[in-house]
C-alpha cells in the first residue's frame, strides 16, 4: 500500500445512488460458493511467485522475498513477469494477469503466493480463468491491495483464499506461526495477538485489543484492506456480507477518507448485514489538513455502534510487522471480549 492509495476511491453522488439502487434488492443477490479448501501446502511443495499488483525497481527485495520462501521449505518459481515493470505496475494487465493464471494451471506448483501489495489487482480481478480455478484449487494468499484478488476469487469460486503476508514482508516468528498453523498445519486454530510482556514500562503498550462492542458470533471470514474492498462495492467481486465476520484495516489515509469508504459500505448495504466486526490497524491513518477531523474511535463508532453486532479493535491484521494469517471465506467464531478469531474447521485440506 502506498499513499497513492488515497486516489482510488472518488464516488460522486451518481456513482452513490448506482450503489444504494443495487444494495435494494441484496437480499436476492447470488449465495457466496460453498467453501472450497486447497490442499495443504507441505515442505517441498513449489510456490508460485507473482506479482499482480505493483513493480519490484530493485533486485535485491525479489532475491531476499525467494530467500524468505525457501527458508519456510518450499521451492519457489518466478512468474513469467514477476521482475517486468510497466509504470507502477509488475507488467501490463494482461502479462500479470496471465502470470496469475499460469501458475493455476500448473500442475507443479502446488501454491500461488504475492510478492507485493501496492495497486493495479482491481485492473485484473476480471481476468483470472476462475473455472479453472475452481478446476485446481491452490493455496492462494497476499494482503494489501491483493484484497481485491484474494476475495474476488473467493466470491467467484468458493475457494478459501489468505489475507497473509506477501512474499517481500518480514516473516517474523509470529508471523511465521500463523502462517504455518492454518496453511501447512491444517489447524482450526485460534487467531491472536502475540503476548508480550513491559519492558521498560509499567503496562504493555503494543499488540493491544479494544473491545467496542462485547460478545461472540459465527460467520465467513471476510474483508481486508478497507480502501481497496470499498473499491469493489457493486461489482461481482465484492464479498457476500450475509452473517460474515468483517475484518478490516488501512494505512496511510486520512480519517474523513475511511470515513467515506466505511459510508460506502454502510450504503451498500454491506455493514447491516454482518455478524461481527474485527478492526485491524489502521497505520498512520491521520486527520490530515483543514478545519477539524473526526477522531478514528469517533468514526469507528458511529458506523459499528448502531450495528448491534460484537466489534473489537487491534487485532494483529494490516501493515504492520507481525501479521496473522486470515483465512478468507472460512467460518469462524469471534470473541470481541477476548479479542480472538477461533476457526471452527480447518482452511485447508
Amino acid at each position: 500500500m502506498t499513499p497513492s492509495r488515497r486516489q482510488l476511491l472518488h464516488l460522486g453522488a451518481g456513482a452513490a445512488s448506482l450503489l444504494a439502487a443495487s444494495s435494494a434488492d441484496a437480499a436476492a443477490s447470488p449465495a457466496a460458493p460453498a467453501p472450497l479448501l486447497a490442499p495443504r501446502l507441505r515442505p517441498g511443495d513449489t510456490l508460485g511467485l507473482v506479482s499482480p499488483a505493483n513493480a519490484t525497481f530493485e533486485r535485491e527485495p525479489l532475491k531476499m522475498a525467494i530467500e524468505s520462501l525457501q527458508a519456510l521449505g518450499f521451492k519457489v518459481k518466478p512468474g513469467e513477469f514477476v521482475a517486468a515493470r510497466r509504470g507502477p505496475f509488475a507488467g501490463t494487465d494482461a502479462q500479470r494477469a496471465a502470470d496469475l493464471n499460469a501458475m493455476f494451471a500448473d500442475d507443479s506448483v502446488a501454491g500461488v503466493i504475492a510478492m507485493t501489495g501496492g495497486s493495479g489487482c482491481n485492473r485484473i480481478v476480471d481476468r483470472l480463468d476462475y473455472a479453472q480455478i475452481r478446476r485446481r484449487p491452490k493455496f492462494f494468499g497476499g494482503f494489501s491491495d491483493l484484497t481485491s484478488l484474494v476475495n474476488g476469487i473467493q466470491r467467484q469460486t468458493g475457494l478459501v483464499t489468505f489475507h497473509c503476508p506477501v512474499a517481500v514482508s518480514e516473516w517474523n516468528d509470529y508471523s511465521v506461526q500463523s502462517f504455518r498453523a492454518l496453511v501447512m498445519n491444517g489447524e482450526a486454530a485460534v487467531l491472536r495477538n502475540p503476548v508480550l510482556k513491559p519492558s521498560d514500562d509499567l503496562i504493555v503498550r503494543e499488540e493491544r485489543i479494544s473491545t467496542v462492542r462485547g460478545g461472540k458470533a459465527q460467520g465467513r471470514l471476510v474483508g481486508g484492506n478497507l480502501t481497496v474492498l470499498a473499491s469493489l462495492a457493486g461489482t461481482p467481486y465484492f464479498p457476500d456480507c450475509r452473517g460474515a465476520l468483517l475484518f478490516l484495516e488501512d494505512i496511510n489515509e486520512y480519517i474523513y477518507r475511511i470515513d467515506r469508504c466505511l459510508s460506502t459500505l454502510r450504503l451498500t448495504g454491506a455493514l447491516g448485514q454482518v455478524a461481527g466486526v474485527v478492526l485491524g490497524r489502521f497505520t498512520k491513518c491521520e486527520p490530515g489538513e483543514g478545519y477539524g477531523s473526526l477522531t478514528l474511535d469517533e468514526v469507528f463508532d458511529d458506523y459499528f455502534g448502531p450495528l448491534n453486532v460484537p466489534v473489537y479493535r487491534g487485532a494483529a491484521i494490516g501493515h504492520i510487522k507481525r501479521k496473522m494469517t486470515v483465512p478468507v471465506g472460512a467460518p469462524a467464531e469471534m470473541d470481541a471480549d477476548a479479542g480472538t478469531l477461533r476457526l471452527l474447521q480447518p482452511a485447508v485440506t
